[in-house]
């Protein structure tokens, strides 16, 4: 067994430099007197290394953004041949191919019209909710300016986002900043109570959002939210008759409905975007993190060419005006052409299908484990500790025997990269189930 004690000087001295002049995400810096902080110096396929050689199964995707492994070599290449192309043009006055192949094939994946582009999946987000509210603005609705989001929802860290996000930690030293909005129950499994169908759960909660609806519609611009899965509160999952039944109300109240596939998109709950599995088409879609395969930051935002339209006027002022520099990055963009070609030449929804039944299987030993609610959709997987077991010892005993999990509070979650083999498998689940037995 790897013993922590034998990391040397030279990770050490990376971890000296970088606590002195970074200051990491998602973070209080003063833990990281005690936690320990993983210099990473390369990656290979599902595995990070560190400066001494040391390999972790990036069971997080790195914040679920690598679906292809590390070091992929198609993804490489549509990079490396652009970099001998263009770097970077604007594109508000000008366009590339890149930009323009991957406008022309992501339409044709979602059946929505023109895309707008940012650089991470908060701007994806700001783009939805300005362009929604502006829309309405030009047809003449301007009281139409509210956003219904969920009860336990993420959706980025701009102030913009911020406000329909609901994680307390995230957002209380920042009230003052935001605009107030419109929270309704969310549809987590979890919520329920034990006598209580799923059936009967998500008619309630989609009737208390009706009832909103009949009372302030003619104030509400768009509803937001995760499909099928609410992953920064704890992977939350919810049945799809709630997005059928959300579609059909924004459909007779007159209000849009902005779907967040930023995290599980591109395959990550088993169909290629988890809204299919309501056959509903959204009035906007936002995606970002496996846009690129993990590669490079680009976020996109499309939608139907009705609201497309509603900005096409002769007066400069009545165009959606937000950009930002490297919008539409020819780089960025053919990273994403790399990893829509690997979509389009292998069978990924149907592989990954595979693979989740064999990790399934093996998950079956941790039927007698101190967990609750233990879930699966898709290449996601995740369950609650009991109390009872020590969080803090179970993370470092994963990351002392070569498993990178990063829990959201005492939820423990696998989203790893879908090149994930046999072997890389039985290690992700054995290690877990052994840390978590020792600690119990």
């Amino acid at each position: 067994m790897y013993e922590p004690s034998t990391i040397v000087m030279k990770n050490k001295s990376i971890v000296k430099r970088s606590l002195k002049s970074v200051w990491h995400p998602c973070s209080q810096m003063k833990h990281y007197e005690e936690q320990l902080l993983i210099p990473i110096a390369k990656g290979r396929g599902s595995w990070l290394i560190d400066f001494e050689g040391k390999k972790y199964l990036d069971a997080t995707s790195s914040w679920w953004v690598n679906l292809f492994g590390h070091n992929n070599k198609i993804i490489k290449a549509f990079v490396s041949k652009q970099l001998n192309q263009l770097e970077h043009s604007m594109i508000a006055g000008m366009t590339h191919e890149p930009v323009i192949s991957l406008s022309e094939q992501l339409s044709e994946l979602t059946g929505l019209g023109h895309c707008f582009y940012g650089s991470d999946g908060a701007n994806a987000i700001e783009i939805a909710l300005k362009m929604s509210s502006h829309y309405w603005r030009e047809k003449g609705k301007t009281q139409k300016v509210k956003i219904v989001y969920l009860q336990n929802s993420y959706h980025g860290e701009t102030l913009g986002a911020l406000s329909v996000t609901d994680v307390p930690i995230f957002r209380e030293h920042y009230s003052q900043l935001m605009q107030k909005h419109l929270q309704v129950d969310s549809p987590d499994w979890r919520l329920k109570a034990p006598n209580e169908s799923i059936k009967e759960f998500t008619s309630a909660k989609v009737e208390k959002v009706k009832r909103l609806f009949d009372e302030k519609a003619h104030l509400i611009s768009s509803f937001i939210l995760e499909p099928l899965v609410q992953c920064a509160s704890g992977m939350g999952i919810y049945d799809k008759q709630y997005l059928k039944d959300i579609r059909s109300l924004c459909n007779e109240y007159d209000i849009h409905m902005i779907v967040d596939e930023i995290a599980v998109g591109f395959g990550r709950t088993g169909k290629l975007f988890a809204h299919q599995y309501a056959n509903i088409t959204p009035d906007f879609l936002c995606l970002s993190k496996g846009l690129t395969g993990g590669y490079l930051p680009l976020s996109v935002t499309l939608t139907r060419d009705e609201i497309y339209e509603a900005f096409y006027h002769e007066d400069v002022r009545k165009g959606f005006l937000h950009s930002h520099s490297y919008t539409g990055n020819p780089l960025a963009c053919s990273a994403a052409l790399g990893t829509l070609s690997i979509f389009k030449d292998n069978d990924v929804i149907g592989n990954n299908a595979i693979k989740a039944k064999k990790i399934n299987k093996l998950f079956e030993s941790h039927k007698d484990l101190p967990i609750s609610h233990f879930r699966n959709i898709g290449m996601i997987w995740a369950f609650e500790l009991n109390n009872n077991v020590n969080i803090q010892k179970v993370i470092q005993s994963c990351v002392a025997n070569g498993l990178f999990i990063r829990p959201i509070n005492r939820t423990i979650y696998f989203m790893p990269p879908y090149t994930i083999n046999d072997l890389e498998m039985r290690h992700m689940v054995k290690t877990s189930e052994e840390a978590i037995k020792r600690h119990a």
